[in-house]
């Protein structure tokens, strides 16, 4: 599958989020995120899936399973199922989440 990252709509989630849903597959899928200085996610976990999250631009607070971490560009973090995680972004920022199984629910929103 090819996608024309300059041709993906990018959706507004409201609150300063910001997602590109970028090539995917049955058991893969990754999707661009922007995210506006104070947007938070807020703290979640998957009962299915598991992420990686590349940190492209900006400063983010992550909380991963109530430690909290300072992360810049460069920095990535793996969340396993289960995991308790979220964000709050310091400094206007993008991310980039890959997802194993693909996000449904994604796709239908």
């Amino acid at each position: 599958m090819y996608k024309d990252f300059n041709k993906i709509e990018l959706k507004n989630l409201g609150n300063g989020l910001k997602r590109k849903i970028l090539a995917y597959s049955d058991n893969l899928m990754t999707v661009y995120m922007e995210f506006d200085e104070g947007a938070i996610a807020d703290t979640h976990s998957h009962d299915v899936h598991e992420q990686i999250t590349y940190i492209i631009d900006g400063e983010f607070e992550f909380t991963i399973n109530e430690e909290k971490y300072l992360c810049k560009a460069g920095d990535s973090m793996h969340f396993a199922k289960n995991i308790s995680h979220g964000c709050k972004c310091i400094k206007k920022g993008k991310l980039l989440d890959t997802f194993t199984p693909k996000r449904e629910d994604f796709l239908n929103n």
